[in-house]
């Protein structure tokens, strides 16, 4: 038992090599300055006024601070994921977040060329 939280991770099986431990907060972080990034683009263009179709803005801004959202929601869930399958000695979980991020550029790429037609 360890006062370390969440609970349902630490409490389960060994602690793994320190190393790894800190390559997966690494990683965390990483996906955190991303989330940073979303939601600052989806600010920029609120304030900027770009591009000047109002409706392709407002969906852009509004998209890239709620995927900001759920990336840093989603990155927590991962790490929490990968730090209790290295601890109980279990495969790591596959790469889900990588599809949203991706999915969501081609949907926001997508937007702007519309809008810039």
């Amino acid at each position: 038992m360890t006062d370390r939280h969440p609970r349902w991770v630490y409490d389960e099986g060994e602690e793994p090599d320190p190393r790894y431990t800190l390559a997966n907060e690494r990683t965390f972080l990483a996906w955190v300055r991303t989330a940073l990034a979303m939601l600052a683009g989806g600010v920029a263009l609120h304030a900027l006024g770009l591009p000047d179709t109002g409706w392709v803005r407002t969906t852009l801004a509004v998209l890239l601070v709620l995927l900001g959202a759920a990336v840093t929601l989603f990155a927590m869930v991962r790490w929490a994921r990968i730090e209790r399958a290295m601890r109980t000695a279990q495969p790591l979980p596959g790469f889900n977040l990588g599809y949203l991020v991706t999915l969501a550029i081609v949907v926001g790429a997508a937007l702007l060329v519309l809008a810039f037609l």
